[in-house]
């Protein structure tokens, strides 16, 4: 067994110990913090696919986490007052028909996106799609159906099949169950030829053409996916808060989402988790102290990338020995 894999393993324990310790104690703001843990880790990991194993450095992931949010909100909100979306379609509370709906949204928005974007590279790729996700937020700013920049609240959470949502613990499992089977998804497509030939991409596009494997058509369904599982992140990051606002759909989410990754290790399977872990720490220990905590987020930032660009996961396992 691989030290990154015993690093990872404790990781995975660790974030499950936490609340099911705290919820054994009657702490359900802990419990709280850990769910935050996994929907940030589950959006960082969507992010990961395209940015840790295709070099597509996003800035308009937050779209799709909002679009996931908008997704639960407006569906449960159809629900609660029994108005139907449009043609007579009915809303709903059943979380897995929310998150289908939200995965499918975002992966049909991600595709002509990713397409026009998938033409530029480097620093105009970054602000194409930087581009996208603000036509998004302003659009959702402007919608006064939906609560404009007052945002959506969602009255009461979302239902699972057999799980009683409303409760904390309960709730932190469903998003814990989530967020290990996006991590399976990456294992997966990072060891599949389909992961060999999105790394290839980033390493040398023109070799890759040159062996008969399109590099637009690898990247773009990278994209597609990456947006997918974000989306789904948005959806359950509205269900915990009843509440989905533009804010979700900021160029400040889509910064915090590379942050995470950064912190963590790009490209690397657990990276997500452990970005998100050190992020939701500081802001935790630090928030309580000083409302300039992003100053000191800064200097953690500004000493990973400086000292330890493999991030938390390079520090604490080495080197990455995947391709």
């Amino acid at each position: 067994m691989s030290r990154e894999t015993i690093v990872n393993i404790l990781l995975a324990f660790l974030l499950l110990a936490i609340p099911l310790g705290a919820s054994a104690m009657g702490e359900p703001f802990y419990v709280t913090l850990a769910t935050r843990i996994a929907i940030l880790s589950l959006a960082a990991v969507g992010l990961n696919i395209a940015l840790g194993l295709g070099g597509l450095v996003s800035f308009g992931h937050a779209a799709f986490f909002g679009l996931g949010g908008y997704a639960a909100g407006i569906l449960a909100t159809h629900a609660f007052d029994g108005a139907p979306l449009f043609a007579g379609i009915p809303g709903t509370a059943s979380m897995p028909i929310i998150w289908l709906v939200a995965v499918v949204v975002c992966g049909l928005i991600a595709l002509p996106i990713g397409t026009i974007s998938l033409r530029t590279t480097g620093v105009y790729f970054i602000m194409i799609t930087l581009a996208f996700a603000q036509m998004i937020y302003y659009f959702a700013v402007s919608w006064p159906a939906y609560g404009g920049e007052d945002g959506l609240s969602i009255y009461v959470r979302n239902e699972f099949p057999g799980v009683n949502t409303v409760q904390p613990l309960s709730y932190f499992l469903i998003c814990y169950v989530v967020l290990m089977a996006a991590l399976g998804l990456f294992w997966l497509l990072r060891g599949s030829r389909f992961g060999a030939a999105l790394q290839a991409a980033r390493q040398n596009a023109t070799r890759l053409a040159a062996v008969g494997i399109a590099p637009f058509n690898i990247r773009l369904i990278a994209f597609a996916v990456s947006a997918m599982v974000t989306g789904l992140a948005g959806a359950l990051f509205a269900d915990l808060n009843k509440f989905v606002s533009p804010s979700m759909l900021s160029w400040h989410m889509s910064g915090e989402l590379i942050v995470l990754i950064i912190l963590g290790g790009k490209g690397r399977l657990f990276g997500p988790v452990a970005g998100a872990m050190l992020y939701v720490l500081i802001e935790y220990a630090l928030g309580g102290i000083t409302e300039r905590w992003q100053f000191f987020l800064g200097l953690i930032l500004l000493g990973v990338v400086l000292f330890a660009r493999g991030g938390l996961l390079g520090l604490l396992a080495g080197k990455a020995r995947h391709g």
